[in-house]
């Protein structure tokens, strides 16, 4: 067995789901305990180094003096729960791609 915490027992819920850029502000509010135990399942889980280098440059800080600032937002833009698929419809693509006038033995512009 592990010390790792489940993933609905940490601070963050969504942990899985935040993109790497959107990590730095979103841990800014976690104490010294809930980043611990961020990072202890995020080596357990994922190991992905950029992520583990974050949380542990966060850690260092607060060790360092730093206090947690700010508060968890509600909204998670980056995570559409539901969501399926692109947003892409008919009505928002580009226009059709016509193939070049060489390669179409059927474009009157070609010549014979």
């Amino acid at each position: 067995m592990t010390d790792s915490p489940e993933r609905r027992e940490l601070a963050l819920p969504d942990f899985d789901h935040i993109p790497v850029g959107m990590l730095p502000s979103r841990i800014a509010s976690l104490t010294e305990t809930e980043l611990s135990a961020v990072l202890a399942y995020e080596r357990e889980h994922g190991d992905r180094l950029p992520v583990v280098q974050v949380l542990e440059h966060r850690l260092e800080a607060l060790r360092n003096g730093a206090e947690p600032s700010g508060s968890l937002p509600s909204d998670l833009p980056e995570v559409q729960q539901g969501s399926t698929g692109s947003p892409v419809s008919p009505a928002t693509s580009g226009p059709p791609i016509n193939p070049p006038s060489q390669g179409d033995p059927t474009n009157p512009a070609q010549p014979r």
